[in-house]
């Protein structure tokens, strides 16, 4: 870590995280979550109402935690950045709120930048600087995707998504079938462990010779293993939950990883970052290492903590952005629940339109309608 490499504060409140992290370089400082799941969990879902009221009421101790354990004054900072998008809109509504506030105050620039392309760079605080391009699998309760990065700053391109259910909302769901409560990764993950993945022949969405090479489908099998329980408890069986767990969990690693590792190889990159919430699934990790190494193909992943919601990912992004003098956010910087991946940032307004881009932005379409 040098004293002028860039220092960054984070902030991420896309779902029902609301996370502040800190980083000089590609060095994590603090990385402060406070979360809400617990409120969402006997709704059985996220509600984004809740949600934002929370990230209302822990956005400023989360930020004074951040600063405390990186022990800096908020003076001391090069640049605050934020999720601009994707995510739920009154989520990211706090979190670019706080950001702009923080950034006017401190009269520091302010990097409004994408979720996803965040989830990638994260990788930087443990495996040191991305190889360009980097292939990452990104992996979510809201988002499937394949991406190819050759500059993470400015250069994102889908090369596949999900056309229906992500991968983590379909855990969501069966879990929820099962009466396992909210949310399902970690606890199918957990009995899979003690079930077998051969057991039940589930699915395999969007694998034909026709189908798209890198699109992901999970709808298909959700329904599947729904239908496959409901049987059982039609007929009066008692539901093997633990081989359900785990022939549903290697349904979706098998899908996942075959993709990630076929793109690499179409394109010639010889390594695989996975990163989101389902990153943090143990067989997805294991599947993927074994079928990497078989194919000659580094793996980077990293650690659980890092792959869920956070401040650190965020401030990662922003860090690097600094470091390669992209051009900052202005003020009027707007919350875009649907920021497409092929922007790694929201520039300033004039560097923006000079470049064509032209959103409907959340807060413009919400005081559109608020006097209207």
């Amino acid at each position: 870590m040098m004293a002028d490499e860039p220092l960054v504060l984070g902030i991420e409140t896309s779902c029902d995280e609301t996370g502040v992290g800190i980083v000089r370089g590609t060095t994590l400082l603090a990385d402060a979550v406070a979360s809400s799941v617990d409120t969402h969990a006997r709704f059985g879902g996220v509600v984004p109402e809740i949600a934002s009221r929370a990230h209302l009421e822990a956005m400023v101790p989360t930020i004074e935690r951040a600063l405390k354990t990186a022990g800096i004054s908020a003076r001391d900072l090069d640049g605050i950045a934020v999720t601009a998008g994707p995510g739920l809109a009154g989520a990211l509504l706090v979190g670019v709120s706080a950001a702009k506030a923080y950034a006017y105050a401190l009269n520091k620039p302010l990097y409004g930048v994408n979720h996803l392309a965040s989830h990638i760079c994260v990788d930087q605080l443990e495996h040191g600087p991305l190889p360009e391009p980097t292939m990452a699998l990104l992996v979510s309760g809201g988002h499937s995707s394949l991406l190819l990065a050759p500059d993470i700053t400015s250069d994102v391109r889908p090369m596949g998504a999900t056309i229906d259910d992500a991968a983590g909302e379909a855990f969501d769901k069966i879990a929820r079938v099962l009466n396992l409560g909210f949310p399902g990764g970690p606890v199918i993950d957990r009995l899979a462990k003690e079930g077998d993945p051969k057991a039940i022949a589930f699915p395999r969405g969007l694998t034909g010779p026709r189908d798209p090479a890198y699109d992901f489908s999970f709808s298909g099998l959700k329904t599947a293993v729904a239908r496959w329980i409901e049987a059982k408890r039609n007929a009066g069986e008692e539901v093997p939950v633990r081989d359900v767990a785990a022939s549903f969990q290697e349904a979706v690693a098998d899908v996942l990883t075959r993709k990630a590792v076929r793109a690499c190889k179409d394109e010639g990159v010889d390594h695989l970052m996975i990163g989101g919430g389902v990153a943090a699934n143990s067989r997805l990790r294991a599947l993927a290492q074994e079928r990497c190494e078989r194919a000659g193909i580094r793996l980077r992943v990293p650690r659980p903590g890092l792959c869920t919601d956070n401040g650190a990912m965020v401030a990662a992004l922003g860090a690097e952005m600094v470091a390669r003098n992209r051009p900052a956010s202005d003020l009027e910087l707007s919350a875009d629940s649907s920021l497409p991946v092929t922007e790694p940032h929201v520039p300033g307004e004039a560097h923006a339109h000079a470049h064509g881009h032209d959103h409907d932005h959340v807060h413009e379409v919400s005081k559109k309608n608020l006097y209207s």
